[in-house]
């Protein structure tokens, strides 16, 4: 088989590491001067390469070469394919990784040891060697931190034997360094966001199952350790039936001095819970009434796209505002722009709806939407909308419609000199909004808007929610002075942080952070370069050119 030149000098490369990693020199140098001072008559002037083999021979150096660099040889085999890497070929299984833990820090290990009842799966033949098949892969977020388990084959069984280091930690000045002990993680209300994402031999990513894994439990049992059924439920109309169950055995690292009992790990969790709703019940009653007197300024207002609350992929009703949090980019994102070029490139794709009828609504959790990599328009505006905010940017998400009357969302920025400039969260482009006076003649004709948008209802941030109560919702003749509220209803800001703040209620999900591309770059261009150039040396040999 030849090799490419990149690919040739990579494998040298890996044989010389290994060759080095076994010392090979220096016990090749080692049985050289055994075998002069032993076998070197006195009137031999030097040795030969022949005597020299057949001392290697005799023991065993080169028989353990070659098993070494055969081994190494396979690996490299299955880390270069000649197709795409996107289907997922299962040849051997892979033991867990060791890693170093921090003595002076508080862990939870998570195992997932297997799954069972995926009866979707259930007619699906086990993988062959070799063989392309779809993949489950098991994503994972808690507090800043994110993890990804090892792709298997979907199986009414899945082989699931992943294990995720999670540190628990306070977030407040001055908790960062100290050990958590049994009360202090017992506040630490953040749940364990756990997606499962399915890959077809086509490489399309599917969303199975989003599960929020109260982890506390562990708290209260002996040394630390218990066990866990999880069942998965499915998502948007299917969010009420169930898809599979994973096994799942948490242990605190180092073991707990002291635990819990399980009666006031109970009543801080029912505590927790009734706290959350009660917060939930006084904002839909706040909700309610903001909603009357809304309609109240004219009655018309009941056909514009006010949207407060959103459904999630659980099928679970959240405020908006919940969807929207400042997110900072760090060194992934130098600028707004290209937060719009990351948001734009991410798929767009509806909620798959079964049988007819109209658009299925379903607003997913962050950490579902990038696992996915894909997502409907409310998705984008709410991950680019978050991104600016990052940036230090006034920004909102815009609930309206476009051509057509399709219900759309997209992002707005107000600039500190009063510029409106729109963001199309699918595309990447930006428009300069210029509002017309629809009451004054026209001294000339008013160039036609270059945005797509023709009507809005709301706009929304993660601090506050403003209905558009102007007498007319279209785009081109709107007024965005949003402290006018005689042109915008405005929400109580507390009351919405009441619901959405960080921290506020148990059932809001955290939001994960961005994590950098796992793709070497200069690798993959010198690829894609590769590839291009037997592209185009095939075409011109088809060509007689």
């Amino acid at each position: 088989m030849s090799l490419p030149p990149e690919k040739a000098s990579e494998l040298k490369q890996l044989i010389h590491q290994q060759l080095s990693k076994m010392d090979v020199h220096g016990r090749i140098r080692e049985i050289l001067a055994e075998t002069i001072r032993e076998e070197l008559a006195p009137d031999q002037q030097h040795l030969s390469t022949e005597d020299l083999i057949k001392a290697l021979r005799r023991r065993g150096i080169i028989d353990d070469v070659m098993k070494e660099l055969n081994f190494v040889t396979d690996s490299v085999e299955q880390e270069l394919p000649s197709s795409p890497k996107q289907p997922i070929c299962f040849d051997r299984q892979s033991t867990l990784k060791k890693t170093n833990i921090d003595p002076t820090r508080r862990y939870l290990y998570l195992q997932v040891l297997g799954g069972k009842a995926f009866l979707e799966h259930l007619q699906e033949p086990e993988p062959l060697p070799g063989q392309v098949c779809s993949t489950f892969t098991l994503c994972l977020h808690y507090r800043n931190q994110r993890f990804r388990s090892k792709p298997v084959p979907c199986a009414c069984e899945p082989d699931f034997h992943d294990g995720f280091l999670l540190e628990v930690h306070r977030e407040s000045l001055g908790d960062g360094t100290r050990m958590a002990d049994s009360t202090t993680m017992l506040s630490i209300s953040d749940p364990i966001h756990m997606v499962l994402i399915k890959t077809d031999i086509f490489g399309e990513t599917t969303l199975v199952a989003s599960y929020f894994l109260e982890w506390r439990s562990v708290l209260g049992s002996e040394n630390g350790v218990t066990s866990l059924t999880v069942e998965l439920m499915g998502v948007g109309t299917e969010s009420k039936v169930s898809v599979g169950i994973l096994n799942i055995k948490l242990e605190m690292y180092p073991p707990l001095n002291q635990t819990l009992s399980q009666e006031v790990v109970n009543t801080q969790l029912a505590l927790e819970r009734q706290k959350t709703a009660e917060k939930e019940r006084l904002f839909l009653v706040y909700a309610k009434q903001w909603w009357r007197e809304y309609l109240q300024i004219r009655p018309s207002h009941n056909s514009r796209l006010v949207k407060i609350f959103a459904q999630d992929e659980n099928g679970i009703n959240r405020p908006v505002c919940s969807y929207v949090k400042p997110l900072r980019a760090g060194r992934l994102l130098d600028t707004p722009r290209q937060a719009a070029r990351f948001v734009n490139v991410l798929g767009y794709e509806r909620a798959p709806v079964i049988g007819g009828g109209g658009k299925q609504e379903q607003w997913c959790t962050l950490l579902a939407f990038l696992c996915r990599n894909k997502g409907d328009c409310e998705d984008h505006a709410n991950l680019l909308c978050s991104l600016l905010l990052g940036y230090g940017l006034e920004a909102f998400v815009c609930v309206g419609t476009k051509a057509k009357g399709v219900p759309h969302a997209w992002v707005m920025t107000c600039g500190t000199d009063g510029t409106i400039t729109f963001w199309e969260s699918l595309t990447g482009h930006r428009y300069i909004h210029k509002p017309t006076n629809p009451d004054e003649p026209p001294v000339a004709e008013q160039p036609k808007p270059l945005y797509p948008y023709r009507t809005i209802g709301c706009v929304f941030n993660h601090q506050m929610f403003l209905g558009n109560c102007q007498p007319s919702d279209a785009v081109e003749t709107c007024v965005f002075d949003l402290n006018d509220e005689s042109k915008w209803k405005p929400m109580s800001e507390e009351a919405i942080k009441s619901v959405c703040a960080p921290g506020a209620t148990t059932s809001l999900p955290p939001f994960p952070p961005l994590c950098a591309s796992t793709i070497d770059a200069s690798v993959t261009s010198n690829e894609i370069e590769m590839q291009l150039r037997l592209l185009v040396s095939e075409h011109r040999k088809i060509s007689f050119l």
